[in-house]
């Protein structure tokens, strides 16, 4: 059982502001949001329209649970594919190996879209279908729909924009950009070319649909929740097409960018916190209404997310930067296929015993620390060490014959 941190994450007590110097007008102002981002009261005009869109999104998940529950585990599998997890240990080791570029912008576009979705899930205050429905009082005295709950359902954030939707848009975007560039490359048009094309967006389409449906059935978001994730996410991924500084990196750059995002995301945090703004006020909303505490994970708190990317960032970082990399990496070896083809099974099989390795969750610091550790060591792994020894292993083959 997870218990609570006195300091930082999982209180929903407003701190005592006995020394600031915060004036009691703006503190007021922040703790009416607050109140009335808790219970969908703003103003009347503001109230009725997201009333409105939320009880539409609840008979929207009504109504797929009602006719396709005999899609469950489909959905559920896609909303499982869709978490960003999938694209750090499966797509990023064998992009990074076939096409090192495609690789590197997988794992920017993931970090600064997921960072970018805890940011706006802070500032817009957004429920979730499973605990809306058993505390609004929209339906009045009207029995309001019943709604199942599953396993991937009791996301403990905020739900506006959808995180699942975002990243994944975000990431399927750069696979195809990536795969149309390397397939089609510059030239004229021909009815081949414009097939393959629509055949690649056709897909895209049909990945995001599906991750949208599957959201929306797990009741784990409102449906203008998915569409607007899939918005942003495609959005952060056309900025990165356009910034290629992030291919030449250093390690500073990378340190650097690290800590600032983790420093604005806490400073975020603790400031608001003192104004008696609880940004974690979703995680009382998720034990109080899932239907089994089990179902409620510490892996998709705010913060454990957070961690998770910055460790992966950083272990990227470290891994391009270190000379293991330069001496596996910049060579003809790694133009030979077996060896990326070795690379790719090896990372593959690394990353997934390091994701095997079960952290403790009774206590959230711990959890958080190890959590990025983890990551971070996986990935030099998977950039740096693994390359490195198979690199060698190539050469003492080639010597011994």
């Amino acid at each position: 059982m997870l218990q609570p941190l006195s300091i930082f994450f999982w209180r929903g007590e407003a701190v005592k502001d006995q020394r600031s110097g915060v004036s009691d007008t703006i503190k007021a102002q922040w703790l009416g949001k607050r109140a009335r981002a808790k219970v969908g009261e703003d103003n009347p005009c503001r109230s009725c329209t997201m009333d409105l869109l939320h009880s539409a999104g609840v008979q929207a998940t009504s109504y797929l649970q009602e006719n396709f529950m005999g899609y469950q585990d489909w959905f559920v599998f896609v909303s499982t594919v869709a978490d960003l997890k999938t694209t750090f240990f499966v797509f990023f080791p064998i992009w990074f190996q076939l096409k090192e570029e495609v690789g590197i912008r997988l794992i920017w576009v993931a970090v600064i879209g997921d960072w970018l979705n805890l940011v706006f899930k802070w500032i817009l205050f957004g429920q979730r279908p499973y605990w809306w429905v058993r505390e609004t009082d929209y339906y009045g005295t009207a029995t309001p729909p019943a709604i199942q709950q599953f396993p991937n359902t009791c996301e403990t954030g905020p739900g506006s924009p959808s995180g699942h939707a975002m990243g994944s848009s975000g990431v399927y975007y750069v696979m195809v950009t990536a795969l149309l560039s390397q397939l089609l490359p510059l030239q004229k048009e021909t009815l081949a070319a414009r097939c393959l094309r629509g055949l690649l967006w056709a897909g895209f389409w049909t990945v995001q649909v599906c991750v949208c449906l599957s959201r929306v059935f797990l009741a784990a978001h409102f449906p203008h929740q998915v569409i607007s994730g899939v918005i942003s996410g495609m959005l952060v991924a056309v900025f990165f097409e356009h910034v290629r500084s992030i291919y030449n990196a250093s390690l500073r750059r990378y340190v650097g960018t690290t800590f600032f995002l983790f420093g604005f995301a806490l400073g975020f945090y603790l400031l608001l916190k003192m104004l008696g703004v609880d940004l974690l006020w979703t995680l009382e909303k998720a034990h109080k209404w899932c239907e089994r505490p089990e179902w409620v994970h510490i892996d998709t708190t705010p913060f454990a997310s957070l961690l998770r990317n910055l460790g992966i960032l950083l272990g990227l970082g470290l891994g391009l930067n270190s000379p293991m990399y330069a001496q596996s990496c910049k060579g003809k070896q790694r133009q030979r296929l077996a060896f990326r083809l070795s690379c790719i099974v090896c990372s593959l099989s690394v990353l997934h015993l390091f994701d095997s390795f079960e952290l403790p969750t009774d206590r959230e610091i711990l959890f958080y620390t190890l959590s990025f550790c983890r990551n971070t060591c996986a990935h030099i792994c998977a950039v740096a060490l693994i390359p490195y020894c198979i690199s060698w292993l190539f050469w003492q083959t080639k010597k011994d014959a």
